[in-house]
C-alpha cells in the first residue's frame, strides 16, 4: 500500500478516536504504534515504543517541565495569586471594567511563576469571579476575562509549550523565554483596550468598583514583590546565562517554596497538594509528548510531512502567502486539538518548511503558540473556557458555556490584532534575544 495513504488512514483514524474522548497522547502512541509496524514490521514497532517512551522518561531537558509546574502549583497554594490579584484590582478597581483588567493584569503575573494556561484560568477563576460577581458584572465579561487571560500562561515565560516546542527543535529555551515576555505584556495591554472599548459602549457591562488609596496602593506593590523577586530571579538568570534552563527552574521552584515557608504562608496539605498536582499534571504532558513522538515517527515514514511541506512551499506565492497558509493551519487546528499536542503534532510538518523560507525559528514558535492560545478559548475545545465553566459552578454558581464563548470575542480580536502586529513587527519579539545573545 502507498505510504501516504496509510499515513492518511492512520490521521482519519485518529480524528475518529478522538471523538471518544480518548485521552490524546494514548491515541497518538496507539495509532502511531500500530502505523509504525504496518510500514516497518512488528518487531520494530514494538522497538519504537519501548525506546521513544524510555527516551521521553528519561529525558534530562524534559525535566524543566515538572520543575516549573511545581513553582506554579507552590505559589497557587502559597496564596501567592490572591495577593497579585489584590494588588491589581487597588489600581484598576476603581474604573470601569478595572476588575476585569485587573484579572488580566493579575494573569500575566501569575504566568511569570506558573507556565500553564488552564493552571492560570484555574486560578484566576477561584479569585477573580466572585469579586466581579460582588460588583455585578455581566457573566459574559467576567467569565471571558478569565478564560482569555488564563491563555497569557501560554506566553508569558516560563510557558511549558515553549519548552516543548524548544526541545523539538532544539532551540534556545532561554531565548525563547526571553522572547515570550514583550508578546505578553503586548496581548495584556491589548486585552485591556478591550475591555475599555467594551464598557465604554455598555457601562453596565463592568460597574466601577471601590477606590484606594495611593498609600495603600504603594504597600499593595509589596505584595508583588515575591513574584517579581522569583520571575527576576529565574528569567534574569537565564538573560545572563547564570542557569540553564533546567537550573532556573530548580531554582524558580526553591524560591517560591522558601518564600511561602519563610512568610509561613503555605501549610502542610498545600504543600502536599501542591506535589500531588505537579506528578498528574507533569505525567500528562510527558505522556502527551511520548505520544507525539511516536506517532511523528509514523509520519515521518509515510513521508506525508515532506510531502505537505513540499506542497505548501511549491505554492507559486511570496513568502509571507505561505506563512500566512500556516498560521491559519495552526489557528483552526488548535480549535479542534489540545494546543500542547497540536503543537507537538505539527512541529516537526512545519518547522522545516518555515526555516526553509528564512523565517527566524523564535520568532516562529511565540507566533504559533500565539495562535494556538486562540484554541485555548476558541469551541469546540477551548479548554479553558471548561475550566472556568467548571470553576464558575463551584465559586458563583452555573454560568452557560454560550454565555462564556460570547464574552471571549472581544479577547480573540484583540489576539488576532497582537498577531498581526507581531507578523508585522518581528523586531518586537526578536530584540531581547538577540540582546542576550
Amino acid at each position: 500500500m502507498d505510504p501516504t495513504v496509510v499515513g492518511i488512514v492512520g490521521i482519519g483514524i485518529m480524528i475518529i478516536i478522538f471523538l471518544t474522548r480518548m485521552p490524546v497522547a494514548y491515541v497518538m502512541a496507539l495509532v502511531g504504534y500500530l502505523g509504525f509496524s504496518i510500514m516497518v514490521s512488528p518487531k520494530g514497532g514494538l522497538a519504537l515504543l519501548s525506546r521513544n517512551v524510555y527516551e521521553v522518561f528519561s529525558s534530562y531537558g524534559l525535566t524543566t517541565i515538572p520543575l516549573f509546574v511545581l513553582m506554579g502549583q507552590l505559589a497557587f497554594n502559597s496564596g501567592i495569586s490572591r495577593r497579585l490579584y489584590d494588588a491589581a484590582y487597588k489600581y484598576l478597581g476603581s474604573i470601569r471594567g478595572g476588575l476585569a483588567m485587573a484579572t488580566v493584569s493579575a494573569c500575566t503575573a501569575f504566568g511569570a511563576v506558573c507556565g500553564s494556561s488552564p493552571a492560570t484560568a484555574a486560578t484566576m477563576a477561584t479569585v477573580g469571579l466572585p469579586e466581579m460577581k460582588r460588583y455585578n458584572y455581566a457573566d459574559e465579561l467576567a467569565t471571558g476575562a478569565v478564560a482569555s487571560g488564563g491563555g497569557l500562561g501560554m506566553i508569558m515565560p516560563p510557558s511549558i509549550v515553549l519548552i516543548v516546542y524548544g526541545i523539538l527543535t532544539e532551540q534556545s529555551i532561554g531565548k525563547l523565554f526571553v522572547a515570550g515576555i514583550v508578546p505578553a505584556i503586548l496581548v495584556t495591554i491589548l486585552f485591556i483596550i478591550s475591555i475599555y472599548i467594551r464598557c465604554r459602549k455598555n457601562p453596565r457591562q463592568g460597574p466601577p468598583g471601590e477606590k484606594f488609596s495611593w498609600s495603600e496602593r504603594f504597600r499593595s506593590l509589596w505584595y508583588m514583590s515575591e513574584t517579581l523577586a522569583v520571575f527576576i530571579l529565574v528569567i534574569g538568570g537565564l538573560f545572563f546565562g547564570l542557569f540553564t534552563p533546567t537550573e532556573a527552574a530548580a531554582v524558580g521552584a526553591f524560591g517560591v517554596l522558601a518564600l511561602s515557608v519563610l512568610r509561613k504562608q503555605l501549610t502542610w496539605q498545600g504543600f502536599v497538594k501542591s506535589l500531588y498536582e505537579t506528578l498528574r499534571t507533569s505525567c500528562m504532558v510527558m505522556m502527551l509528548i511520548a505520544g507525539a513522538v511516536i506517532f511523528g515517527k509514523f509520519l515521518a515514514v509515510t513521508r506525508i510531512p515532506f510531502n505537505i511541506a513540499t506542497w505548501v512551499g511549491g505554492f507559486d506565492l511570496p513568502r509571507y502567502m505561505i506563512m500566512a497558509i500556516v498560521v491559519l493551519i495552526y489557528f483552526f487546528g488548535g480549535c479542534f486539538m489540545d494546543a500542547l499536542a497540536f503543537v507537538m503534532l505539527t512541529v516537526p510538518v512545519f518547522f522545516p518548511l518555515v526555516t526553509s523560507l528564512g523565517y527566524d525559528p523564535i520568532w516562529f514558535g511565540i507566533i504559533i503558540v500565539m495562535v494556538t492560545e486562540m484554541g485555548v478559548i476558541t469551541p469546540p475545545v477551548g479548554i479553558n473556557v471548561y475550566v472556568v465553566f467548571g470553576v464558575a459552578r463551584s465559586v458563583i454558581g452555573e454560568i452557560p458555556l454560550e454565555t462564556i464563548f460570547k464574552g471571549i470575542l472581544p479577547f480573540l480580536l484583540a489576539v488576532i490584532a497582537g498577531v498581526i502586529i507581531l507578523i508585522a513587527f518581528p523586531q518586537l519579539i526578536l530584540f531581547l534575544p538577540n540582546l542576550m545573545y
